[in-house]
């Protein structure tokens, strides 16, 4: 026990590294301390050749366990039945090698844009960074930059697959503003952040899921997204609730919809309607493209 706690320590952590070395040491005494039911998830991890595959190049599934990740009041028990629907969905939707490689940081694109002067894709890839808000990633990137990602898990909720969405993040570059603005122009004024979210959707409904839900302000699992004087830096909620989602009895979770609701071009000012054109036909295309790549990448 005490090996195999070192061994997930030491692919983690850089014991080097004052904080981290630090960090090391606090997770080593919390897996010693939830032994008893992280062995549950290790044994998970070893039933069969690919997990432990998985496994043996992924140190964080232990370590993510032992943190206070996902969602507020999530605890290990419940942290590690999520990493373990996770893992278990993917591994019946995926063959072996892509199982493998996205439960690591391998990189399946779903997007490219047709604009020759830039390079605009979407893709699906696990970031290390971001495990502290879910388990694999839809990214957009410009020229390599990020534009916007959302983070999140797939779980099981009443016997159903579900998409939990723990954070969206936009751009952290010094122009992020006129960033934003610029590609918004170029996706015919439709804005980038509802971009991002549609391509999420397009990916639920090739994998199966049946609900999408969302972190809420109420459920997120740190408070760095609130300031000293208690007002929000970014309200979740605020863009959930514009996109149709609602809250759940359980307040830290929106519901979602599983398409993006469009209005017709009756409801459209006239003056408008070739910009909505544009976009519609837009958004049919990115539909039909990520759906072929999400069916490539199925078995």
């Amino acid at each position: 026990m005490l090996a195999e706690i070192y061994d997930v320590a030491r692919r983690a952590y850089r014991f080097n590294h004052l904080r981290e070395g630090r960090r090391a040491i606090v997770f080593m005494l919390r897996a010693a301390l939830n032994w008893n039911e992280l062995r549950e998830l290790y044994q998970f991890f070893h039933e069969n050749e690919v997990r432990a595959e998985l496994y043996a190049r992924n140190p964080y599934m232990i370590e993510q366990a032992t943190r206070a990740f996902f969602y507020a009041g999530s605890t290990v028990g419940s942290r590690i039945r999520l990493i373990q629907a996770h893992y278990a969905f993917l591994e019946e939707k995926l063959n072996a090698e892509r199982f493998i490689h996205l439960g690591l940081d391998g990189i399946h694109e779903l997007w490219r844009s047709p604009e020759d002067d830039i390079e605009w894709r979407a893709y699906l890839k696990f970031e290390p960074g971001q495990r502290k808000e879910g388990l694999l990633s839809v990214i957009m990137d410009v020229d390599g930059v990020h534009l916007y990602q959302i983070i999140f898990w797939l779980d099981l909720r009443d016997g159903e697959p579900v998409l939990v969405i723990g954070a969206m993040q936009g751009p952290n570059t010094d122009d992020a503003q006129d960033f934003v603005r610029e590609m918004t122009k170029r996706a015919h004024r439709f804005r980038t952040k509802n971009l991002i979210l549609f391509i999420t959707q397009v990916v639920a409904r090739a994998l199966g899921v049946r609900h999408i839900f969302a972190v809420s302000n109420a459920g997120y699992y740190a408070n760095n997204h609130v300031r000293r004087d208690r007002k929000l830096k970014t309200d979740f909620g605020a863009f959930w609730e514009e996109v149709g989602g609602h809250l759940t009895e359980d307040h830290r979770f929106y519901e979602l919809p599983l398409t993006l609701h469009r209005k017709t071009i009756e409801e459209i000012p006239t003056r408008k309607r070739a910009v909505y054109r544009r976009r519609f036909r837009m958004l049919d295309e990115i539909d039909a493209e990520v759906m072929h790549h999400m069916q490539g990448i199925l078995n």
